[in-house]
């Protein structure tokens, strides 16, 4: 395929943009080759500046739950433009959505509107520790919720240790309160409580690990997890970002019939737009100003156009359940296809699936991890990537994030990505 436009945009936007791009993924620097412009997108496909068509499985990173400019998310958008765009004032649209999102999470009796899901994240964060008076937390390897300074830590090679910074620019005082354990693994989760009896104010987990590629929980250790924050009386956080009004309509919570104390969500509650949220129990976000004592403010928390779009998706996800059937059916499709393939090719490779989340690792090493998950292959990743795109499948430019579908995504896109699929590992 020629890619000569997006090539020289990449140059010109090096001048003015760090890296030429606005988020280090864009990049495509996982995959070794300059990142495709997009000039716009139309159900399950996506076209560059150069014209060139692809079917999409990274959905904006999920939350395209209906695909590229669904007719669902522009209902009466217009009218709220016209209205304005922005007030730094309530709107009754506010109050909609937040009962939408409350009724479809019982756990969630209050909830507050922000602009992303790390700003959700970090909020929680700080709402926990104002609830409990505790100071330190615990985040697990591999699982990223957002860029806030606390959060862009890891363990030392393994070990249970205070976190390390993994950012230039994140001071070890910042880090030193966030603890980082094994996901999955309860036994790590135990000998940070015993070692920081009283401290740890909560505990934040990715219900259905999306950002090291997709690493489906176990439902014990999530059991467990949801008992041992309950001893202690640390708050549950579920970072739903990604498996928010995705897995299903009450997100992974509901999959898994675990509820937390808090969750935070993402941009598929505004369409794709710049929103996120985070909400729990009632005492608990009666801690946050101007009720309590914990600040947190955003002028464009709330925003009206943002809010239309999510009213408009969310009411629709609601009253047609089959969309979660219908992904769910493809990903098993997907998955199947793949796994036949490299069964036929012999590549050393494997497909992992939670209801519509799926992957692909270069690797033969069960995936159960993070340990597991840095075992794959990222160089033959990178050959895979480069044929399927230029078969006209734009998959995630990196090893470690998962696949997302739409329910503008059809049968014979499923095929004709299983065939490109064959064709692609053949030439590793």
């Amino acid at each position: 395929m020629n890619r000569e436009k997006s090539e020289k945009l990449f140059i010109e936007a090096e001048k003015f943009i760090p890296g030429g791009v606005n988020s280090p993924v864009r990049a495509f620097k996982s995959v070794d080759m300059p990142p495709v412009f997009i000039d716009h997108g139309k159900g399950a496909k996506i076209y560059d500046v150069d014209g060139n068509e692809y079917t999409d499985y990274i959905c904006s990173w999920g939350p395209l739950i209906l695909g590229h400019a669904s007719p669902v998310y522009f209902e009466g958008i217009e009218e709220a433009l016209q209205k304005g765009t922005s007030f730094g004032a309530p709107t009754a649209i506010e109050v909609e959505v937040a009962k939408l999102i409350t009724q479809a999470y019982p756990s969630m009796e209050m909830v507050r509107m922000v602009s992303s899901g790390t700003e959700a994240t970090m909020s929680a964060l700080r709402v926990a520790r104002g609830y409990t008076g505790r100071n330190k937390i615990i985040k697990f390897e591999g699982c990223y919720h957002g860029h806030a300074d606390g959060l862009l830590v890891k363990s030392g090679s393994g070990t249970l240790t205070f976190g390390v910074p993994t950012s230039a620019g994140v001071t070890p005082g910042t880090a030193q309160d966030t603890l980082v354990a094994t996901y999955n693994d309860i036994k790590s989760v135990k000998a940070l409580f015993a070692e920081n009896p009283g401290e740890i104010a909560a505990v934040i987990v990715e219900p259905v690990a999306g950002n090291m590629g997709v690493v489906p929980p176990d439902l014990e250790f999530m059991k467990a997890l949801r008992e041992i924050t309950t001893a202690e009386e640390t708050v549950l956080i579920f970072d739903e970002v990604i498996t928010g009004f995705r897995l299903a309509y009450g997100g992974a919570q509901e999959v898994l019939g675990i509820e937390p104390d808090m969750t935070t969500l993402g941009k598929i509650i505004g369409g794709g737009m710049p929103v996120g949220a985070y909400g729990g129990r009632r005492e608990i976000m009666a801690t946050v100003a101007p009720l309590g004592g914990v600040y947190q403010a955003g002028t464009l928390s709330g925003n009206p156009i943002a809010m239309k779009m999510g009213l408009n998706t969310l009411t629709y996800l609601r009253d047609h359940p089959e969309v979660y059937s219908q992904m769910e059916e493809h990903a098993k499709l997907l998955e199947a296809g793949f796994k036949a393939n490299i069964e036929k090719t012999g590549v050393k490779a494997q497909m992992v699936r939670f209801k519509g989340m799926t992957c692909c690792f270069f690797t033969d090493v069960p995936i159960d991890g993070y340990a597991a998950v840095m075992t794959s292959d990222t160089k033959a990743y990178t050959k895979y990537f480069k044929a399927m795109l230029d078969a006209g499948n734009l998959m995630p430019p990196a090893q470690f994030e998962g696949i997302f579908l739409s329910s503008a995504h059809t049968q014979a896109d499923i095929e004709k990505t299983i065939a490109d699929h064959y064709q692609a590992l053949l030439s590793l």
